[in-house]
This record gives structure tokens, C-alpha cells and sequence, in this order.
């Protein structure tokens, strides 16, 4: 039987819109910095990409510096700010941030001075969705783009941070999000690309993939596919809420993304879930893609209050537009098969 994929928030499949768009841009020759022909052909290419970012992400008149990644352009935004922030953001993010703000049990962040606080909008663990304030000084916009309706001309924020290959996009390439007249120290030293933002030969075929991902995931939200993503995932959480086990559904009292599950199964460590679902045919995380290759509990999980035990016994199931009804309750099967081996191990 083939395998089913059951971890989008780690990275989605390359849409076949950015593969054609990077191939060809494959056939570009020249560097967007040049003043010749084959440099502005390069550059028109370019600029044409972040106009079509920026139109996705409803950002309009706002900077588009890209980077290698939404890390990078984590770096780009924090560092040297002195900002605060709360232990459920990206270790991307809570690496530049001082303090660390109260989260409650539900994932919510209280926030006291927005200009001095980066708050992403989604977590990739729990899917948890965030308020964020006015004024907000650095948002992670990564898991929502493409997921949720979200104009960042109206989030309030100064910078955002996205990520390509979160949207169907290729590894590699990644923006940063600035209102206007607002400026960054490069962290990089070289030339003045990316106005004078971020040194180093722009990544044109990511760009183009990155442009052409961003406009077709822009089009899925606008025609209801993430609302069908999100019921299929809700019959995922109702089957497995139903076959009796204590386990926790994280997050699933207030908004959330519409693809995520985050599960808490009592005595089944996550990483054991894990590879017990990928001999099975199923390919799940124990959290962030970043870290879930570390032997430790959930970071994010303890921030909002569970225990190292159950932090340590989660697990991420996060969906995409082409996860069945069908491929979900084989998941579901499969995986209270061998959760009750488990248990009845323990007895």
C-alpha cells in the first residue's frame, strides 16, 4: 500500500507551478546586479517575482527582502533588537529574543509591549493561531501563509517572515516582510543587494519557484481548499477521540491552523509514535522538523504547561490538500493498533 504523507509543516510537496516557473528560469543567464541586457532580463524576473509575493501576501507597497530561508530572514530581523518573545516560537526566532513571555495551556501568548516582541501568527507543533497586537514589532508568518486569509498590510506588524517551501515552493528561499521606511542591518557583507539588506547573488530559479508557489497557494485559499483540509482533519481528531484512549487533543479549544493535529498519547513516547507510523506507511513528527531529530520533549509543549512526560509523548499530524478521508482513518487504524500493543505491554 502506498505511503501516506502526514507532515506538510515540515515541508509540502514542489507544486507543479514552481517547477515549470523554476525551470524555466533555469534558461535566465544573467545576474540581476549586472546592467546589461541578460542582467535585466534577470532582474525584471526578479522584481516580477516579489511583486507576485507580495500581492499573495497582501503586502503591497511593503519591502520584500529574500533570503535563503524564513531563519535567515529571522536573523535579518532580530538581531541586535533586544526583543522578547515566548518559548513556543521557532528556535529561528526565540534565539535573538530576551525574557520569554506567559503562554497559557491553550498556546495563547500574552504580550505587554508589541513594539518590543516577535509573535508568530501559527505554531508549526499545535497549530495554535495567535491574536497578534498592534504595533507587534516581528511576526513568523511561515505555517499561515498560504493557510489562512491574512493580509500583512492589516496584521499591524513591522516585519514578517515567510518561507517557500511552506507553500509548495522549493527549500532554500525565504522573504523578509518590512513596512515601508523601515530599514535592517545587513548580517551579511558584500555587495548591496536586496537594497543594501542582505549581500549575495539573489537564488533566481528559488525566487521564481518561491513567486509562482506563493500565487497558486493564494488561489487554493480563495477557492476553499484549506476549509476541506480542515474537515478532513476534524474527522481524523473525532476518530481517534472516539476509540476510547486518554489522550489530548493540544490546542483544539481555540483557533488553529486547518491542517494540524497535535496529539498527546499517555506511555507512547512521540519518537516511538514515530517510527512506528513510518513502518506502518505514514510519515508523522514529534514536533518541529528542526528539532524532532533531538531526543527531548517538546519545548513548546512545556511552555504551555504539560509535563516532560507528555511533552514528550506528542506527536504533529499535519495534512495537505491531497489527504483523503480515506488515508486518515487508515492512519487512525493503524496507529490505535499499535498504541493498544503498547498499552497492553504496560498493563
Amino acid at each position: 500500500m502506498s505511503r501516506v504523507y502526514l507532515d506538510w509543516n515540515a515541508t509540502t510537496p514542489l507544486r507543479a507551478e514552481a517547477r515549470a516557473s523554476m525551470i524555466g528560469a533555469m534558461d535566465v543567464l544573467g545576474n540581476p546586479s549586472s546592467v546589461h541586457a541578460e542582467g535585466r532580463a534577470a532582474k525584471a524576473l526578479m522584481e516580477r517575482a516579489r511583486g507576485q509575493i507580495a500581492a499573495a501576501l497582501g503586502a503591497e507597497g511593503a519591502d520584500i527582502v529574500f533570503t535563503s530561508g524564513a531563519t535567515e530572514a529571522a536573523a535579518l530581523a532580530c538581531a541586535g533588537r533586544g526583543l522578547v518573545c515566548a518559548e513556543v516560537e521557532h528556535e529561528a526566532v526565540s534565539a535573538w529574543c530576551e525574557g520569554s513571555l506567559a503562554v497559557d495551556r491553550e498556546g495563547r501568548v500574552t504580550v505587554l509591549d508589541p513594539a518590543r516582541t516577535a509573535l508568530q501568527l501559527a505554531n508549526s507543533e499545535t497549530g495554535v493561531v495567535q491574536d497578534l497586537p498592534q504595533g507587534l514589532a516581528v511576526s513568523d508568518l511561515t505555517q499561515a501563509f498560504g493557510k489562512l486569509p491574512l493580509a500583512f498590510n492589516w496584521l499591524g506588524c513591522e516585519m514578517g517572515l515567510v518561507s517557500a517551501h511552506k507553500l509548495g515552493g522549493p527549500k532554500g528561499v525565504g522573504a523578509l516582510v518590512l513596512r515601508r521606511g523601515l530599514d535592517v542591518a545587513s548580517q551579511l557583507k558584500g555587495g548591496g543587494q536586496e537594497m543594501g539588506r542582505r549581500a549575495g547573488t539573489e537564488n533566481l530559479i528559488g525566487i521564481a519557484g518561491f513567486a509562482a508557489a506563493a500565487e497558486a497557494a493564494a488561489r487554493d485559499l480563495a477557492d476553499g481548499v484549506w476549509e476541506r483540509v480542515a474537515e478532513i482533519r476534524n474527522i481524523l481528531d473525532s476518530a481517534l477521540s472516539a476509540m476510547g484512549f486518554e489522550i489530548i487533543s493540544v490546542g483544539n479549544s481555540g483557533p488553529r491552523l486547518p491542517n494540524t493535529l497535535n496529539l498527546i498519547a499517555p506511555g507512547w513516547k512521540g519518537e516511538t509514535q514515530v517510527m512506528a507510523m513510518d513502518l506502518a506507511g505514514f510519515a508523522v513528527s514529534a514536533g518541529s522538523a528542526c528539532s524532532s531529530g533531538k531526543v527531548r520533549a517538546s519545548r513548546v509543549l512545556r511552555a504551555m504547561g504539560f509535563d516532560e512526560t507528555q511533552a514528550g509523548q506528542a506527536i504533529r499530524i499535519s495534512l495537505g490538500p491531497d489527504v483523503t478521508e480515506t488515508q486518515v482513518l487508515r492512519f487512525a487504524e493503524a496507529w490505535a493498533r499499535d498504541y493498544k500493543r503498547i498499552r497492553s505491554r504496560a498493563a
